[in-house]
């Protein structure tokens, strides 16, 4: 891949390495991995626990570092960035989604959801007014003001999942996003990043057991024994 990259690429990675240093021998968990992820694109890693998905996705969203090789977010390589330029980037172009929430308890809904802007500098009346447009858009209009723990675990996640695109970054990456989750409410998660990719045009990579929403996206990745390929 070459530095005039396609402008459309959002997301890639460049023979990607990483181990795991375990006593004395070094354990590779990613064995070069090549991935490009364009504009508006939804992709599923799929492959067993312990596989290293988990790690390539803190690769990709810059919170580890690979032994070799880049990652190139907005063409602009992790590794030339200092901790801060890092960090902006991150806020401005990713967005991240766990199998747990990871939602401050002590706030509300829609305070939850107003944080990554409040980080980047937005009023707080602007900031308000477009968390509660995100929290309409995934149904929750009328809970803004719950805090998580008067939520059900299907609107937990429907909150994270509308604190990560409220920025409209670039590109979402979901670790197990449904992993918790009724089938009922598993699928309503599908329907609404269906809908919110089509919409913002925002790119997806998920990571994933649940073998539905894997199908229901465009690509679909292998993960085995640290190499990645498609299915």
């Amino acid at each position: 891949m070459s530095n005039d990259m396609n402008n459309d690429v959002v997301l890639a990675c460049e023979n990607l390495y990483k181990n795991y240093h375990e006593g004395p021998q070094d354990l590779p968990v990613i064995k070069g991995v090549q991935l490009a992820v364009k504009r508006g694109e939804r992709i599923a890693i799929v492959g067993t626990s312990g596989s290293g998905k988990s790690t390539l996705l803190n690769l990709l969203g810059g919170l580890d570092a690979p032994d070799s090789g880049r990652v190139l977010l907005a063409g602009q390589d992790y590794a030339g960035l200092s901790e801060q330029k890092r960090g902006d980037l991150r806020n401005r172009s990713l967005g991240f989604v766990y199998q747990f929430h990871h939602l401050l308890q002590e706030f509300s809904a829609l305070e939850n959801v107003c944080m990554p802007l409040l980080i980047r500098g937005t009023s707080v009346a602007q900031a308000e007014q477009r968390a509660r447009d995100m929290l309409g858009r995934v149904g929750l209009a009328d809970r803004a003001e719950h805090k998580p723990s008067e939520l059900s675990g299907g609107e937990r996640q429907r909150v994270a999942i509308a604190r990560a695109l409220v920025p409209q970054p670039d590109c979402v990456l979901l670790d197990e996003p449904t992993g918790n989750l009724d089938s009922q409410t598993a699928d309503a998660i599908h329907q609404l990043m269906i809908e919110l990719n089509t919409e913002l045009k925002t790119c997806f990579v998920v990571v994933t057991h649940d073998q539905q929403l894997a199908e229901s996206m465009d690509q679909l990745y292998r993960l085995q024994d640290g190499v990645l390929t498609r299915d």
